[in-house]
């Protein structure tokens, strides 16, 4: 007998010393090899790419991983209590190995024939997660043994459960425990209650067999066995025990919820840090501050939503979306679910007709529609025109249909439907080019296509400003009388015959170029630009940032048929409200990292202060960068001496934008967009904008705060209605927009430039007036152009104008 306690004692040094040895033995193979410990104290977690307002609310978020780290000390007890008490209990104990529990996995191998438990602590999981493989093989969990083994030799415990508690997947794409909490309960992890910790400390073991939302009856079993496990360990009480395990699971599925409606700034933003970075852009934790103030791009999303519905239900209702008569409810739920909501707008499935409304099923139960709300469901014919009105509900709906709803704010549904036509909205700060708002269609789930920065359509008359511009850095004066009359352009060589004319088709005669540009005249800004050259005009034009490319060489092009993107236009609009200054739109203000360290901070070419009121073409001002500096970028943000802020370059006289915009003030004193009246404000200016056949509409305007197009039309060009122009469809949403955000702020206008005369002008020759003149009025001059008076002989001049009267500059028409 004591030989064979002998024999067994010494088998058992033998087996010690044997593992003493192979572990030495693999310690001096594998050691070479092993990364390097040290190398945990600065990992890079991958992190998401975060997108917010200026004013610090979240817009977007962006990468696979959704991960929030969190440090030690912002971890609750109990949390860490439930994780230890389900994954390594003698965590507090162990040097990173614990011999028992590999020897019950070795156990495990022995009566099963395969491995079934690793037996791994929680610092060998560290070192697993961190630089091994989920291979599982001998020689994978010998160097997980021994990077454990430096790892706890290294790392405090509290530094290696922050790895840990960081790092781990716990299903949803979210990974760490912070991430955790806010996918299943909505909320950080120092907010949930003890049931809640103990669910989320078993999803390690199996994120997705414990998972709470595919498997909730699983989870609860292993939330229940964790909180017997504290009890028993005695990391709880009995009455936490029985509290806890009383509580139901309730998790559910929470995803990031943006605090501002800006699908398509975050787009934007998006791409820029991808270019910017690369597929970094995603992993490395970087907070993004955009330009855009978040009351501003709401007021812009209810414009746009509002102006687009009102448009649409000005031409009638086209019918359900798709109809169902016949099908269960529980089929029409199935339906309900494939259906997305597009910006406002619910689907919902009529399931009674009665002669108070709708009785509707949505996602959330059974509603109801009012009559009153469908009223205006005419039914449409085609663009210009509608059936009867409804007399009764039946007329609008029938039982199956699948149709649109809109929510109201006392909870009650609208009877609506999704818009065919599209538009776009853009607002600049004219200072320095910031991006203030951007809506770049109805409704960003229906399509990501941004139309403010990529269609391509035509301004129309929107477009004028800028050749009455050319004219009046070229001689011509808001008083130059320019012939409002027919004329035939004729093309010898592919025998084509121009005739142009008003959209009244009627004619003017003789006026001044004030009265041709709130009127809209279409003769005027042809024979301006034949006056001044088709190739001049051009290059004139092109120094607001367009590119000649997209301008047509030929007369055309005084009418606005150039190809151009709502931004495009809002850009050059600025140079009006700025006082004549070149500026660029940018959209991203501040780039910090994942520690709260500023990367860059824009410095975009801005107006200097006064600049409105100097007058004359002023040199730009270099701008220099320190050495390894982005353009654009502050050498503060580098950490250098910060750098004398950007000076936008001026493009033209101060004094010909604020006699432009005097005029421009007119078109909505007396000309298209007198509507804009309604907002009650001296200090705004624009011009409407409106294509052959209305297929696009437009309105540019602005103050000295913010300048602001909109666009409407569709996205394969059709014609929005023959009653249907600029100042019908764009302009409503424009007013709507700049009454929100203009509203409690002062006045806000261009300072009068030096060298500019105002001088009393007879209205019919455009000449300097005599004392008794009847209907004599003010105009601007600058000094240089003031008229001669009205008693003065011409000399074979046209009335008020620099060129003579029928010289045209040569020219391709076609």
């Amino acid at each position: 007998m004591i030989r064979l306690l002998k024999f067994f004692g010494w088998s058992i040094v033998a087996v010690f010393c044997g593992l003493l040895l192979g572990l030495s033995g693999a310690f001096l193979y594998l050691s070479p090899g092993l990364p390097s410990v040290e190398a945990l104290r600065s990992i890079q977690l991958q992190i998401p790419l975060r997108v917010y307002s200026s004013d610090n609310k979240l817009i977007a978020e962006f990468g696979e991983m959704r991960r929030t780290p969190i440090r030690f000390a912002d971890i609750p007890p109990n949390f860490i209590n439930a994780l230890l008490s389900a994954e390594d209990d003698n965590f507090a104990n162990h040097y990173g190995v614990d011999p028992s529990s590999l020897m019950r996995a070795a156990t495990q191998l022995v009566k099963s024939g395969h491995i079934q438990s690793g037996g791994s602590t929680i610092t060998m999981q560290v070192a697993k997660n961190f630089f091994l493989t989920s291979e599982r093989s001998f020689s994978r969990k010998t160097t997980e043994i021994l990077l454990a083994l430096q790892i706890e030799r290294q790392l405090t415990k509290d530094e290696i459960l922050e790895l840990y508690v960081n790092k781990i997947y716990l299903g949803n794409r979210a990974y760490g425990i912070e991430a955790a909490a806010q996918v299943y309960y909505g909320k950080s992890i120092r907010d949930v209650s003890l049931a809640q910790m103990a669910m989320i400390a078993g999803l390690p073991k199996a994120p997705s067999r414990f998972n709470p939302l595919a498997n909730p009856a699983r989870s609860k079993e292993r939330r229940d066995w964790i909180l017997g496990r504290m009890y028993k360990l005695g990391k709880i009480t009995e009455a936490d025990y029985t509290t806890a395990i009383n509580e139901p699971l309730n998790a559910s599925y929470h995803v990031p919820t943006p605090e501002v409606n800006a699908p398509y700034i975050a787009e934007m933003a998006r791409a820029e840090m991808v270019g910017r970075y690369g597929s970094d852009a995603y992993t490395e934790g970087f907070r993004v501050t955009t330009t855009v103030p978040s009351n501003l791009q709401e007021m812009a999303n209810t414009a746009v939503h509002e102006g687009l519905m009102t448009y649409d239900q000005r031409h009638g209702y086209r019918g359900p979306e798709s109809r169902l008569p016949g099908k269960t409810r529980e089929a029409w739920a199935v339906e309900l679910t494939k259906q997305r909501t597009i910006s406002t707008l619910e689907p919902a499935i009529v399931t009674q007709v009665d002669k108070n409304g709708l009785q509707v099923m949505t996602r959330t139960g059974d509603e109801h529609v009012g009559w009153d709300s469908m009223k205006w469901a005419r039914p449409f014919l085609n663009t210009n025109s509608m059936g009867a009105n409804p007399k009764q509900p039946s007329d609008v709906a029938q039982v199956g249909d699948l149709i649109r709803v809109q929510r109201q704010p006392d909870n009650s549904l609208k009877f609506s439907q999704i818009p065919q036509a599209q538009g776009a909205l853009v607002s600049l700060d004219p200072q320095n080019g910031a991006i203030r708002s951007l809506v770049g269609g109805f409704a960003f789930e229906q399509s990501n296509y941004n139309r403010a920065m990529q269609a391509k359509r035509q301004p129309g008359s929107s477009f004028k400003p800028f050749v009455y511009s050319a004219a009046l850095d070229n001689g011509y004066t808001a008083a130059s009388l320019v012939n409002d009359a027919p004329i035939v352009f004729v093309d010898e060589y592919l025998d084509k015959v121009w005739r142009p004319k008003n959209d009244t088709n009627t004619f003017l005669g003789p006026i001044r170029l004030r009265e041709g540009l709130y009127k809209s005249r279409n003769l005027v800004s042809i024979r301006l630009v034949q006056a001044l050259g088709v190739d001049r005009t051009i290059d004139y034009i092109s120094k607001f940032g367009f590119n000649k490319q997209d301008l047509p060489r030929n007369l055309s092009l005084a009418l606005g048929t150039a190809t151009l993107t709502p931004m495009e236009i809002a850009t050059g609009w600025s140079t009006f409200a700025n006082g004549g200054y070149k500026v660029s739109p940018y959209i991203i203000d501040k780039i910090e990292s994942r520690n709260g360290d500023t990367l860059f901070v824009a410095n975009p070419p801005s107006v200097p202060q006064g600049g409105a009121a100097t007058s004359g073409i002023a040199a730009p001002v270099a701008q220099t960068f320190t050495v390894n500096q982005t353009p654009g970028e502050t050498a503060a943000a580098q950490g250098t001496t910060p750098q004398t802020p950007a000076v936008a370059e001026r493009i033209i006289d101060g004094r010909t934008t604020y006699i432009l915009n005097s005029m421009l003030e007119d078109v909505i004193k007396l000309g298209t967009g007198r509507r804009a009246l309604a907002l009650g404000r001296s200090d705004i200016a624009g011009k409407t904008g409106t294509t052959n056949e209305s297929k696009d509409a437009w309105f540019s305007g602005y103050n000295a705060d913010y300048v602001t197009t909109v666009w409407t039309g569709f996205d394969q060009p059709e014609s929005l209605g023959k009653r249907e122009f600029g100042g019908t469809v764009a302009l409503p949403i424009w007013m709507n927009y700049m009454a929100a955000a203009l509203k409690d702020k002062p006045p806000h206008t261009q300072p009068e430039p030096e060298g500019i005369l105002s001088l009393r002008v007879d209205p019919v020759s455009g000449r300097a007036a005599s004392p008794g003149t009847p209907g004599a009025y003010f105009e601007l001059f600058k000094a240089e152009d003031t008229p001669p008076s009205v008693n003065e002989l011409g000399n074979g001049t046209a009335p008020g104008s620099p060129l003579p009267a029928d010289e045209a500059a040569p020219i391709d028409l076609f």
